[in-house]
């Protein structure tokens, strides 16, 4: 059975657990929904079975995935799931926010979903873990790919996980998230260590960086995955004093070269 997965990430996460998954079902298509981000019409995947990988913001969907799961046409798939990363809890909202989507808009949800924990690296509110504890985290989600490859590949159908905590933190976060993410760029600053590389620009998914006088300028159409800050190589991008001292996450399995591509374009 073919598979097409379609992934947004930021930082390497989900990417990383797409790719994983795809190894172990085989016959899989990646396509990072950013690069869709620009096109118009309904998104009709050709396969019989479609997979959702993102990361859990605020208890809720990255906003690009929410644009583009209302743009899916799956009259002709057979399966439908999602995995949901994140750094501490979350993914049951998540996926009921994406199940009420895909419900509203194709009268069917998702056959199954699950949560992967990876290491937490939203550097906006803490600093990423210890590089030992990142290893400890993605060592057991090795584990849990594998036993989401197996559900997946055996076309299980599940009840999506529930909480009632994470239904009512996802009603008092996740609007506040939505309405200032755009603008939440405004407090990223460039220090001049600044070397005008272009690595920001060319993997912010959200195409929302630019280049000014060699300096990067935020367009304020971001998506506060913090790419940007985490992948520069001379740790010139801050979000405040704080992040000055911490340091920066990219999951090691996935390349700058592979976050160069999440919009479709050549590295």
């Amino acid at each position: 059975m073919k598979t097409v997965l379609y992934y947004f990430t930021g930082t390497g996460n989900s990417l990383a657990a797409a790719k994983k998954i795809a190894a172990a079902l085989g016959e899989t298509e990646l396509v990072p929904i950013a690069s869709l981000q620009d096109t118009s019409g309904e998104i009709v995947p050709a396969a019989e079975r479609i997979g959702i990988v993102a990361p859990v913001y605020f208890y809720g969907l990255p906003v690009m995935v929410t644009s583009f799961a209302r743009r899916m046409d799956l009259a002709a798939t057979q399966y439908v799931f999602c995995v949901m990363t994140h750094g501490g809890g979350g993914e049951s909202a998540a996926l009921r926010q994406l199940d009420i989507i895909l419900r509203e808009r194709q009268g069917r949800g998702l056959d199954a979903g699950f949560g992967l924990a990876m290491p937490g690296n939203y550097i906006l509110m803490y600093e990423p873990l210890a590089i030992e504890k990142q290893r400890e985290i993605l060592q057991k989600a090795d584990g849990v790919i594998g036993d989401i490859a197996g559900a997946v590949g055996r076309c299980e159908k599940r009840t999506l996980p529930s909480s009632l905590i994470n239904r009512v933190l996802y009603s008092l976060a996740y609007p506040y998230f939505r309405s200032h993410v755009r603008e939440g760029d405004k407090k990223f600053t460039v220090t001049e260590k600044c070397t005008a590389c272009g690595t920001c620009v060319a993997i912010c998914p959200s195409n929302n960086i630019e280049l000014v006088n060699d300096r990067p300028v935020w367009k304020h159409r971001c998506e506060l995955c913090c790419g940007c800050i985490h992948t520069c190589p001379v740790q010139a991008i801050q979000a405040g004093p704080k992040t000055e001292s911490w340091g920066r996450y990219r999951n090691p399995d996935v390349t700058i070269a592979d976050l160069k591509n999440l919009r479709g374009e050549s590295p």
